[in-house]
């Protein structure tokens, strides 16, 4: 059930074409408003002192731009960007050993850094808050510390999973940076300029209709400006129209929320199976199959934000929202129960 069309978490496929079309500066950025207007106060004011800019975390859903805000740093800054991912780093010598790599000012953008091991975090308090790292030399009895000066550097981290960071790792970002979801004619924009880099002729509806199916997400509307291109070259004129991503998305399984059959099953089950009673999350999981840690992180989150399902004492329950979109009757009764 994970292999969707509408996930926003990171495929093959969409490494090649977000390095082609990520932006370089703040002011080519296109949403995050409030996060763009802090960093550069943040960025300009460290450049006007000669330091190194603040440690920054950045935090929200998968797809949302936090890898690409890490390289706008580094290249806003003047300096290197270095990356890598919690998983990636086993032991505290890798750590460490990138540490030591870094030059004057330059930025470590770590994804997934919630996944750090309690090792390897423990590395990195001394390194962000002294520039220093601590160093055991030899075995045993001859054992001793040595402590190895670190160049001043800015550590980025980005998380899906916010609630996972320990607070002595959390505490010592002084930049912290939620990523929201965006509105639908930010995505448009995004989508335009993409078709224009990418070399494909769409029209204003067009870019607006994959927008509004498109999850808030812009990772998730490049994928879908590219599946939709296709439908458009093979069973059109080429040109992307409103027609042509209507028909494109509902035949990708995409509905004009930008739900897909996954999503629609769990709300049917919840409205149908359940009567639209409030639901524990064990229960939801076994009647639609699908593990609850997989239901609770990657279904649930765009649809509470979209309001069509949400989280009560009892259980989950389906909104009113929800029953409108597809134009079935809210049971009001068993709402009031």
């Amino acid at each position: 059930m994970l292999d969707r069309m509408i996930s926003t978490e990171l495929v093959e496929e969409d490494i090649t074409i977000e390095n082609h079309l990520r932006p370089q500066k703040l002011d080519d950025y296109i949403g995050q408003e409030k996060v763009k207007q802090n960093l550069k106060i943040f960025i300009e004011a460290a450049k006007s002192r000669g330091e190194s800019l603040d440690h920054v975390l950045f935090y929200g859903p998968p797809g949302l731009g936090k890898t690409t805000l890490a390289g706008i740093v580094a290249n806003e800054m003047g300096v290197h960007l270095k990356v890598t991912s919690g998983p990636a780093i086993e032991k505290p010598g890798e750590i460490a050993a990138l540490l030591n790599n870094l030059q004057e000012g330059d930025v470590l953008f770590i994804d997934e850094i919630h996944r750090l091991n309690r090792q390897v975090e423990e590395v990195l308090y001394p390194a962000m808050e002294d520039y220093a790292i601590d160093i055991l030399v030899g075995k045993g009895q001859a054992a001793r510390s040595i402590r190895l000066e670190l160049p001043k550097f800015t550590l980025v981290g980005a998380t899906t999973r916010a609630g996972m960071l320990t607070a002595p790792l959390r505490d010592r970002f002084g930049v912290v940076n939620r990523l929201e979801f965006y509105n639908s004619k930010e995505l448009q924009t995004i989508i335009e300029h993409s078709a224009q880099v990418l070399e494909i002729e769409i029209d204003e509806d067009g870019a607006l209709e994959i927008a509004r199916r498109s999850r808030g997400t812009p990772r998730l509307a490049n994928r879908l400006l590219k599946r939709v291109r296709d439908f458009a070259q093979v069973q059109y004129e080429g040109k992307i129209t409103l027609e042509v991503a209507v028909d494109a998305l509902d035949r990708l399984d995409v509905d004009r929320l930008g739900l897909d059959r996954t999503d629609r099953q769990l709300l049917h089950t919840m409205m149908d199976t359940f009567g639209g009673r409030p639901v524990g999350l064990d229960t939801l999981a076994a009647a639609v199959g699908e593990d609850s840690g997989t239901i609770e992180d990657v279904y649930e989150p765009y649809l509470i934000q979209n309001g069509l399902i949400q989280r009560t004492p009892r259980g989950r329950m389906v909104t009113k929202h929800a029953y409108e979109h597809f134009g079935v009757p809210f049971p009001e009764d068993e709402n009031e129960k």
